[in-house]
């Protein structure tokens, strides 16, 4: 695994940014990959430690062989280490790029807080395989003739149509939206990720044989009955994109928003798409002073976009106490820790106000919001008297999460069984819903998730529908 001592002899390194001065001015991505020489340094860092709990099930839900294709950096064979990587993850350019690693808060190192730099490595290996030509189509040498549906183009449902067809079944991605990738291209910013990624895995998934067809909203322009009539098994895998409403006094007023309209928006700016003729006003951050309320990714998304659009000031809200800067490593490790950390959208200049719960929206004459005013909160996240404050404010982004699937449309019409809390019932060994052609994964069923555990669960669900109609399958779980 590596070097036996390279733990010793090399320091962590990870992939360093542009500085944030710069980086704001564009949209692009903005890291500055290692060379081999230091990548290779890096990769000898993964220590023979018996039991690699990056990938097991507290690591990475994929199951990564990491400490193989760390090893396989190292002895410079990358084409190989590209050939396993992918045996697990088939787009593992997207989680090299936007997953956060629970893998190295898994490592054995990280008991020093030194771990692998594997999400680097990781990224490193799936851009070389892109570079080198060494990712190619992989159609069927033979077809089954049976048709597979697919409802949703994000990781999971990209995940399963590239399994599914990948076994010769004939499968068709209903898309919304003008393009594939859901919330990977429409919710996640360039910055982070560029949507280049997503179109060359579309073309890849073409040449296997997968067919999408976009602006097909189920449920709306096609029932879905008739997508149960015209095929042998369907796959729901639309997300979780109902967005929890705080029920803020005042929330309804101009300059008020939802966080992920906002980052639709900008990336179909970015991507030069036409926006939607829903009457959706434009929502742009240029010069005014900016609120986020939520301390997760999204709220961060939001902070990075109104940077680059030139916003004046940009305070977050988390109505969690500031964490420990270090987490207690005996009582929490190999699982994901609770501790202070910065993402790169938070330090471009971001103000971070914890324990601060959002009481009331102001507004001037006009109905437009000038200010969110706050109060510290005790453990029970109940304002304390006396503790009020007011934060100017032009632009107010809601990011506190999702409360589950749209219900219209798609899940009302195909009556499938919920949860209480909004998710397509079907448990995770065979994905089946109450409908005995429908099956479900990601977010749609597991609720907001992290892209590599959609992944995990249309690879997981892709095998469930093959041994369904085929009787057995090949295909891992």
């Amino acid at each position: 695994m590596g070097k036996i001592t390279g733990f010793l002899e090399f320091d962590r390194q990870e992939q360093k940014y542009q500085l944030a001065a710069d980086r704001i001015r564009h949209f692009r991505e903005f890291t500055l990959p290692l060379d081999e020489h230091d990548l290779t340094k890096q990769a000898a860092r993964c220590m023979d430690c018996g039991i690699p709990f990056c990938h097991g099930p507290t690591g990475c839900p994929v199951h990564n062989q990491i400490p193989d294709w760390n090893d396989l950096v190292f002895q410079s064979d990358w084409e190989e280490a590209a050939r396993n990587l992918h045996s697990t993850n088939n787009f593992p350019e997207f989680t090299g790029r936007v997953c956060p690693a629970p893998c190295e808060e898994a490592c054995t190192l990280n008991l020093e807080n030194q771990p692998v730099a594997i999400k680097t490595i990781e990224q490193a290996i799936a851009d070389r395989a892109w570079n080198m030509g060494w990712v190619k189509p992989e159609p069927a040498e033979t077809r089954t003739g049976k048709r597979v549906a697919i409802v949703g183009s994000g990781p999971a449902g990209m995940a399963a149509a590239q399994q599914l067809a990948r076994v010769g079944h004939d499968v068709h991605v209903f898309e919304r939206e003008p393009k594939a990738g859901g919330l990977l291209r429409y919710g996640i910013p360039d910055f982070k990720m560029e949507k280049r990624h997503i179109d060359r895995r579309v073309k890849q998934m073409e040449a296997e044989g997968v067919v999408f067809h976009y602006n097909q909203n189920i449920g709306v322009t096609k029932s879905v009955e008739e997508l149960k009539a015209e095929f042998d098994a369907v796959m729901f895998c639309g997300g979780a994109e109902d967005p929890r409403n705080p029920q803020l006094p005042n929330q309804d007023l101009e300059g008020v928003h939802y966080a992920m309209p906002y980052l639709v928006q900008s990336n179909r700016r970015v991507a030069a798409e036409p926006m939607p003729g829903n009457g959706e006003p434009p929502i742009v951050a240029a010069g005014k002073n900016v609120v986020v309320i939520g301390g997760g990714d999204t709220a961060s998304d939001c902070v990075g976009t109104a940077f680059r659009q030139g916003a004046l000031s940009v305070t977050q809200l988390d109505i969690r106490p500031r964490p420990p800067e270090r987490e207690d490593k005996l009582s929490v490790w190999p699982y994901w820790p609770t501790k202070m950390r910065t993402s790169s959208s938070q330090a471009e200049g971001a103000e971070r106000e914890f324990q601060a719960a959002t009481l009331r929206l102001e507004a001037n004459k006009k109905g437009r919001v000038t200010g969110v005013v706050c109060a510290r909160v005790d453990e029970k996240r109940q304002p304390i008297p006396g503790t009020e404050f007011v934060l100017p404010a032009d632009l107010v982004f809601m990011a506190i999460g999702f409360a589950g699937s749209v219900q219209k449309g798609l899940l009302e019409q195909s009556g499938v069984a919920m949860t209480k809390r909004g998710n397509i019932d079907a448990n995770d060994e065979d994905y089946r819903t109450s409908d005995p052609k429908v099956w479900a994964a990601g977010d749609m069923r597991r609720g907001q998730s992290l892209i590599v555990w959609a992944i995990r669960e249309g690879r997981q669900a892709a095998r469930a529908i093959d041994e369904h109609l085929m009787g057995a399958t090949i295909l891992p779980r």
